[in-house]
């Protein structure tokens, strides 16, 4: 059964509100890796296919976070939305 929780992924001042489970830092890379790089026409690696971007959702659905360290700094708004999440309770993985 897939695991269908909602997410952000943040990297650097980029972020993605992702479907799947809580990826582990490993994991957390590639997606960053594989989302950040455009590739026409190449399909996502069978190990990512958990995951997937999603859009319309609300902040609140947010069930977990993981932060992979980026060249940029996290913009004030996905700062702002990492403290609301955090306020609520919700872990937030900072990654090295």
């Amino acid at each position: 059964m897939r695991d269908y929780r909602l997410g952000i992924l943040v990297h650097g001042d980029n972020h993605f509100v992702v479907r799947g489970p809580r990826p582990d830092p490993e994991t957390a890379r590639a997606l960053v890796h594989h989302w950040s790089v455009i590739q026409i026409g190449q399909a996502t690696p069978v190990a990512l296919a958990l995951w997937t971007i999603s859009s319309k959702e609300f902040h609140e659905d947010l069930e977990w976070a993981v932060v992979v360290p980026g060249e940029q700094k996290i913009s004030p708004a996905v700062q702002q939305l990492l403290d609301e999440i955090a306020a609520r309770g919700v872990a937030i993985d900072f990654l090295t």
